[in-house]
């Protein structure tokens, strides 16, 4: 089930404020072969371990939270800088 649009319209980044929006399939599908590389950290430095299923991204393309069972995963220890992807894919 994707993600409710009410819900999606008040979610926002935890430490900066800013809305957050769907992540386009390109850049989840980059995202993703770069997590099979072991090349993506999560903010805290640890590495992700997962692919993403689906993942929300921050107004200004700078952070990106992961998507489990329907649920974002709004955590700030936890987001994706996303500066590890082409920002052309952005």
């Amino acid at each position: 089930m994707p993600i409710n649009r009410k819900l999606l319209d008040i979610l926002c980044c935890p430490q900066t404020k800013i809305p957050v929006e769907i992540i386009g399939a390109d850049a989840l599908v980059a995202l993703n072969q770069k997590v099979a590389a072991g090349e993506v950290l999560y903010c805290d430095e640890t590495k992700v371990e997962e692919q993403l299923a689906a993942a929300l991204i921050t107004k200004d393309h700078a952070t990106i939270y992961r998507i489990d069972d329907d649920i974002p995963v709004m955590i700030q220890q936890k987001g994706i800088s996303a500066d590890q992807l082409d920002p052309e894919l952005l």
